[in-house]
């Protein structure tokens, strides 16, 4: 292959000596000197940049705070300075490391150190000697903090990828279970683990996803969110596509059912998909309920996000264009309440959701104690300051309060946050135009919707394209023996989950009275 350098056509070029050597840079010396002063300027000679010379012919190197230092001290230290060591090979066989590599190379070696290995280089060799002992500060594992529930596992994920990768394990003890390691990130390097079920999972999506993973061509990762956002099918919408979750068990339910999933390395939520609209609203503790309870529990936590988006602009409607509308023994209530406002009721519903915003806002980034205190109070004192100020009115500071309080109801919090945040132009359309207006947010967002896809699937699955077998566990849960098959929405290879005929219970009275 001709590779073409750029050059300047006015500037004179000099002839090149084809049979001139080339110096390699990226390759390491055998010379002690030379490697020390090779991996300074590599790194920028850090200040925790540790070089100890164990013998004449031994140096090893590391960053400090990196390392296990009982590791290093008991394990290869100790290994090395009793005895006589020849050759790179020789170290490999005397340490007993688990992961110890040898390589020629700067970057690779560069790599090695700043992750958590000591180089080990003999004199007179350009081998380095890799012995990753990476000590890593973690987190202890705890129960689920934005996720919480009563009846179910009170584990969740930590920021250490390989500690989350074996709470998945522990759930799923297959050797089905596939993982797929990346790096992403020029300058932080960090480590994202693509996990799916073999046999269950369609290739096609394993295949899109594996490629938008590897697309990626960035200088820092440091969340999944961040991830989330770039490999969706749509950055623009407001709408996310894939669900961040913090639960190992409804990471791995959602690997059972065909699903792909993603943990990143530093960071405590897993991302998981293709996920449909309605599956936002769904929580794992639907399936440790009974079916009746959780059929209740999913139709009222629909009802509180319907009431979140539309009582306000509702209420704004009404006063605003509508009248007729209003029964006869709420006007003389409402008029009442509005004598002393000077605002019309667009303004003053906007102004009553931003102090509601506001005082979530500050109780979420103060402390838990003074957050929980800041949020009570600061209700309380300045729900009751402005309604006796004039500045609105008792009845939509009620309304206003539903609608915070409902909006609370939904399980995820990155769909709890777009809820909020799409009242605000519905709640406006609704002062310019009443329920007209109401009504054209509405097929807006409903259009919006059935044009989104999660990883190529249909966002609003399995109400479009309808899907009957797919609604068995949407709005209402059926119970477990109506639910045997996977979801449409992940095109699963094995769409079968289990064998209902068992599991469905049979009538013993009659079958007595037959035999009788």
């Amino acid at each position: 292959m001709k590779i073409q350098l750029p050059f300047n056509k006015n500037k004179k070029r000099t002839p090149v000596i084809k049979d001139a050597p080339k110096k390699d840079i990226g390759m390491m010396t055998p010379l002690k000197s030379d490697f020390v002063q090779l991996i300074k300027d590599a790194t920028n000679n850090p200040a925790d940049l540790i070089i100890k010379n164990i013998s004449s012919n031994l140096t090893l190197v590391y960053i400090d705070k990196l390392v296990n230092e009982v590791t290093l001290n008991d394990h290869i230290i100790s290994n090395l300075q009793d005895k006589s060591i020849d050759t790179p090979d020789t170290i490999k066989t005397t340490l007993s490391i688990p992961e110890i590599d040898i390589s020629t190379r700067l970057e690779v070696v560069i790599k090695a150190i700043v992750n958590g290995s000591v180089l080990i280089q003999v004199e007179g060799f350009s081998e380095v000697i890799m012995a990753s002992i990476p000590k890593r500060e973690l987190r202890t594992l705890t129960s689920p903090e934005n996720e919480s529930q009563v009846i179910g596992s009170q584990v969740g994920f930590n920021e250490s990828l390989s500690t989350n990768i074996s709470l998945v394990r522990r759930y799923i003890m297959s050797p089905d279970l596939c993982n797929e390691n990346f790096a992403l990130g020029k300058r932080t390097n960090t480590s994202v683990a693509l996990l799916y079920m073999n046999g269950i999972a369609n290739e096609q999506m394993v295949n899109t996803l594996r490629q938008r993973i590897t697309d990626l061509d960035i200088d820092a990762l440091l969340d999944s969110a961040v991830l989330a956002e770039m490999i969706d099918d749509n950055s623009i919408t407001p709408f996310p596509q894939m669900l961040l979750t913090e639960r190992p068990d409804r990471f791995c339910e959602g690997l059972l059912n065909g699903k792909l999933g993603v943990i990143v390395e530093g960071s405590s939520m897993a991302i998981i998909c293709p996920q449909s609209f309605i599956e936002f609203f769904q929580s794992r503790e639907d399936q440790n309920l009974r079916w009746q309870i959780a059929t209740f529990v999913r139709l009222l936590r629909f009802s509180a996000i319907l009431l979140s988006v539309f009582l306000t602009p509702i209420y704004v409607g009404a006063l605003t264009f509508h009248y007729e509308v209003i029964p006869l023994a709420f006007l003389v209530p409402l008029s009442e309440s509005r004598a002393l406002v000077p605002f019309p009721p667009v303004f003053e519903a906007l102004l009553l959701e931003f102090i509601i915003e506001l005082l979530r806002e500050a109780g979420a980034r103060l402390p838990t104690k003074i957050g929980q205190t800041i949020g009570i109070v600061g209700g309380i004192v300045i729900g009751t300051a402005a309604v006796q100020a004039g500045i609105t009115s008792n009845i939509l500071l009620i309304f206003v309060a539903l609608s915070a309080l409902a909006s609370f109801t939904t399980p995820s919090y990155m769909m709890g946050n777009v809820i909020r945040f799409i009242r605000f132009p519905i709640i406006i359309l609704a002062g310019f135009w009443g329920y007209y207006g109401i009504m054209l947010a509405f097929c807006f967002i409903l259009i919006h919707l059935l044009r989104q896809t999660s990883l190529g699937a249909p966002y609003l699955s399995p109400f479009y394209p309808p899907r009957l077998k797919g609604m068995s566990d949407s709005i209402i849960r059926l119970p477990i023996p109506f639910t045997s098959k996977r979801p449409d929405i992940t095109r699963p290879t094995d769409q079968g989950k289990f064998n209902a005929e068992p599991v469905k219970p049979k009538n013993t009275s009659t079958e007595g009275g037959k035999n009788g």
